[in-house]
């Protein structure tokens, strides 16, 4: 591929890696490493391994069909469309109270809004947050999302990976304690942490219609559409970006608060100066507003990658029940909706962050079997172009992932019945 071409390309899978490396990895993956050290690295990889074919279907379907994955659910029936907004609706208000409140809390520690007002500011900074994030949306559409979200992947990672060379320097991998005595990722709450972490690892299965979404605009908005294998390849950029960044941080968490046996608070505001104090820790207290500001800069861009994948998600959810054309007025109204929902559940739980986000992972988690079965469907039957169907490597991939996601779901509905 050549450098125009890459340009002229890059894009979607950029945005699929800044939607992914906010909670799941900020977040989730540094719990891993800091309650249970590297015991957790396995699921890390097998999360990644298993989803990557989906994922990897939204951008080949979209180059292929020039449609989006949504409007392939609904060559099944009109239940199939049905069924993606109604699941859609039941994550959407979770995914983005967890998503919300984790930048709203990065945001409050920035600034010392709780410090300065001497109570609880994170909700009011959620409502602020959301807002602008609006805002954006309305006014600047795909470009204002393309041109912010690369700025922001760029500083992540160089932030990222520098703290965890500097983490590597400041304490070896040998110091590090193996995971508490008698810890079973199969039972009790363990297991229940485990599915969570899979559940947004590097992020929920029913997101790849996103990547289809997007990869559609990022044709209209350059007049540019690449050959397959070029598509895939920016995809594939972007999921190792991913996967490198989830990494570092399960090695942060492990390096700087496992060794140490320092705990995350589960306050919100409490909870980022936490994170935040990961890389102060490696780099000195005269970076805290740096690293405060990249930090924040990071969830703020899943915040808005977010959004703006459900409200698309929902406009073309409508589309495609009545067999229309995508109305612009729909991801308006659906971007205003998501953001009230998300904002109530906010009010709801100001501080138990944890459980917001636990809640959010898990009922991904239980949605991607059916997802994935769909997405394989897809791009395996007759009707797909025979030039753009996947490899037979990908497609086994694919069936061993599918049955990876299935066994825990299975498993986890199991636990939770008792």
């Amino acid at each position: 591929m050549t450098l125009r071409r890459l340009m002229l390309t890059l894009g979607p899978g950029i945005l699929f890696a800044s939607t992914a490396i906010g909670t799941s990895h900020l977040v989730q993956a540094t719990r891993a490493g800091a309650d249970y050290g590297f015991a957790l690295l396995w699921a890390v990889l097998a999360a990644n391994i298993a989803k990557y074919p989906f994922f990897e279907f939204g951008t080949r379907y979209a180059n292929a069909t020039g449609t989006s994955l949504i409007a392939g659910y609904h060559t099944f029936g009109r239940w199939a469309s049905w069924a993606y907004l109604i699941l859609t609706a039941l994550t959407c208000a979770f995914v983005m109270g967890g998503v919300g409140i984790v930048t709203a809390a990065f945001l409050d520690h920035l600034f010392g809004a709780s410090a300065l007002l001497g109570f609880n500011a994170t909700p009011h900074v959620a409502v602020a947050t959301f807002t602008g994030c609006v805002a954006v949306l309305m006014v600047g559409r795909y470009a204002a999302l393309d041109k912010v979200i690369k700025a922001i992947s760029l500083v992540l990672l160089i932030g990222t990976v520098g703290a965890t060379i500097g983490a590597l320097m400041h304490t070896p991998l040998s110091a590090v304690p193996p995971a508490p005595e008698g810890f079973n990722p199969w039972q009790g709450a363990e297991f229940t942490f485990l599915i969570a972490l899979l559940g947004w690892m590097p992020s929920a299965v029913d997101l790849s219609p996103w990547i289809s979404i997007w990869t559609l605009e990022r044709y209209r908005q350059t007049g540019f559409k690449p050959a397959l294998r070029d598509a895939v390849r920016e995809f594939n950029l972007g999921y190792a970006f991913c996967i490198l960044l989830a990494f570092c941080f399960l090695l942060l968490g492990a390096l700087l608060l496992r060794t140490h046996d320092m705990a995350l608070p589960s306050g919100t505001a409490a909870f980022a100066a936490g994170i935040i104090g990961l890389y102060t820790e490696v780099l000195g207290s005269w970076s805290t507003p740096f690293v405060g500001s990249a930090a924040f800069a990071a969830m703020l861009g899943t915040c808005i990658a977010c959004l703006d994948g459900f409200s698309r998600s929902f406009s073309h959810g409508i589309a495609a029940l009545r067999e229309v054309e995508v109305e612009s007025r729909h991801e308006r109204i659906s971007l205003v909706l998501i953001s009230l929902g998300a904002l109530l559940l906010i009010i709801v739980f100001p501080e138990d962050i944890r459980t917001l986000l636990d809640f959010g992972n898990i009922l991904s988690f239980c949605v991607a079997p059916p997802a994935a079965l769909a997405m394989l469907i897809l791009v395996t039957r007759r009707k797909f172009p025979t030039e753009a169907r996947p490899r037979p490597w990908l497609i086994g991939a694919a069936v061993l992932g599918l049955g990876f996601l299935a066994l825990l779901t299975v498993l986890y509905l199991r636990h939770v019945m008792g």
